[in-house]
């Protein structure tokens, strides 16, 4: 009690679900007074009913963190750098990635929140909620800004970090996208792999019987399967 002023207090409360349907505060919220020496509450005021006045978007949006040139100088440390802290803005410069490669921007080791490139949103982040398997993992983890986005050097990255994360992870790399075709015959097993952690991301075509054309280009012949395409995409998507 002596943090309270005499007279009125205010009491600021942070939310991070604005915009969805039912947000704001359900109540009850509660003040309550202990004796020192017992965890048996003194007295309890309901406040849930006064009146409370909201205010959307961040200070740090406000004051443009984020902004790639911002119009106020903002002081950012080097020293320290919180690891898991929750409501944390994180800063860093790169050099764009060589070649005509896809730019990939790997936020491994985040959690929730906001990622801005030279002022651009790139997108939010967040872990899977609702899940089978991979919950806790993030719904995306690599986000892929266009190259018109970038300057050859000093590129400006910035993120809002709302549960806690470790920007030490993030990595800034270009990915070489590549495709292979391959065959196997009745009876014998065909493998097939992604380098440097990556995973198969799409399986456009699969037969079980005679093919067509060539790779790149195959058409069914006279005798296929019609489950093959869907049998092979179930056992490899995602896969490594």
């Amino acid at each position: 009690m002596e943090n309270l002023a005499h007279g009125y207090n205010r009491i600021s409360l942070l939310g991070a679900t604005v915009g969805f349907a039912g947000y704001g505060f359900s109540g009850p919220i509660k003040l309550i007074a202990t004796y020192k020496n017992s965890s048996e509450p003194e007295a309890v005021k309901d406040i849930s009913t006064s009146k409370w006045v909201f205010k959307t978007g961040l200070h740090g949006e406000d004051a443009g963190y984020h902004q790639s040139q911002p119009k106020h100088l903002h002081q950012w440390s080097n020293l320290d750098r919180p690891i898991n802290r929750p409501f944390t803005w994180y800063k860093t410069n790169f050099i764009t990635p060589g070649g005509t490669d896809p730019v990939a921007v790997d936020l491994n080791g985040m959690g929730k929140g906001v990622a801005w490139i030279n002022g651009i949103n790139i997108e939010s982040y967040k872990p899977r909620e609702k899940c089978n398997t991979g919950c806790g993992e993030p719904t995306q983890r690599h986000y892929h800004p266009p190259r018109d986005w970038l300057r050859p050097e000093n590129n400006v990255l910035v993120l809002f970090e709302e549960l806690g994360g470790n920007a030490e992870n993030i990595q800034i790399q270009s990915v070489t996208i590549g495709k292979i075709c391959a065959h196997a015959d009745e009876g014998q097993t065909l493998e097939i792999s992604c380098q440097g952690g990556h995973r198969i991301k799409e399986i456009t075509f699969a037969s079980f019987g005679d093919v067509n054309g060539r790779c790149g280009s195959f058409s069914q012949g006279n005798f296929y399967s019609e489950n093959a395409l869907s049998i092979v995409q179930k056992a490899c998507l995602k896969q490594k």
